[in-house]
Order: C-alpha cells, then sequence, then structure tokens
C-alpha cells in the first residue's frame, strides 16, 4: 500500500481511538460517578456536560466515518473490507447517539429545570444502554483499523 494510504490510515488509527477511548471513558468513569451522586448533581453535571460535549463528541464521529471511509476507498481486498466495516461500525455510533442518546439529553435538560417524573431511573438506564451500545461499536472500529496494520504489515523476508 503507498503513501496516501499510509497517511489515511493514520488519520483512521487516530480518530476511531479518539472515539472509542472517549466513549470508553465515560462508560468506565462519568457513568459510574452519575450513580454515586444525589440527582440533581446528576442532571447539572449531565445537561452541563453535554453543552460542551455534543459538539465534541459528533466532530470526532464525523472524523471517524470520514477517515474509515477515506481508507476504504484507498484500500484494497481486506484492507478495503475491514476500513467498511470500520466505517459502518463508526456510522452506527453516531447513529445511536442521534437517535438514542441526543433525544435523552432533552429530557435531562427538562427534568433540570422542572419535576423529575416517576420511573426517571429507567430512562438513565436506557441512556446508558445507549452509550455502552455505541462504545463497543467506537472500540469495534477502533479494533478493525488496528486489524489493518497488523494484516497489512510487510512482511520481514
Amino acid at each position: 500500500m503507498g503513501t496516501p494510504f499510509r497517511y489515511i490510515h493514520g488519520a483512521a488509527l487516530l480518530a476511531t481511538g479518539l472515539l472509542a477511548g472517549a466513549f470508553a471513558y465515560g462508560a468506565a468513569n462519568v457513568i459510574p460517578t452519575f450513580g454515586a451522586v444525589p440527582l440533581n448533581v446528576r442532571l447539572t453535571f449531565h445537561t452541563t456536560m453535554m453543552k460542551v460535549n455534543e459538539p465534541v463528541m459528533q466532530s470526532a464521529m464525523a472524523l471517524a466515518i470520514l477517515t474509515t471511509f477515506g481508507l476504504a476507498i484507498a484500500g484494497r481486498g481486506r484492507a478495503r473490507r475491514l476500513a467498511l466495516g470500520a466505517g459502518a461500525l463508526a456510522l452506527t455510533s453516531l447513529l445511536v447517539t442521534v437517535f438514542g442518546n441526543v433525544p435523552l439529553h432533552a429530557r435531562f435538560r427538562e427534568w433540570a429545570a422542572g419535576p423529575v417524573p416517576d420511573g426517571y431511573a429507567e430512562i438513565f438506564r436506557r441512556w446508558e444502554l445507549f452509550h455502552d451500545l455505541r462504545t463497543l461499536t467506537a472500540l469495534a472500529a477502533f479494533i478493525l483499523i488496528i486489524t489493518i496494520a497488523v494484516v497489512n504489515r510487510p512482511s520481514s523476508r
């Protein structure tokens, strides 16, 4: 594979690694913290964090999608198939976010400003399920991009 492929591959490694790492950090650290603080603190922190987090994470997802599909265009054979799979997984992370997590963020903003409905814990669990799903798809995309490096490694002969 040529130099352009290597540069795109490097960008895809960076983008998918950052995306998977950011989601994994949330799953390992932020979500357990949410469960350990009082409800009003969780809602305040969650809504404030999302104001900053949404554009950053949407940009990270867009970069992961663009670089993985760019890698699929530049690649051939197995590398192309792996990059297509990674792109589909990164796109899945975005779709889960847009159609799963973001609508729930709107609810959390309402709750922070007013009464919290009965059954709120189930809605938090649903948000966490969506987060787990997008974390796993981002991690799988990263693993596929790493696999391209291993599969395309020149032989030492």
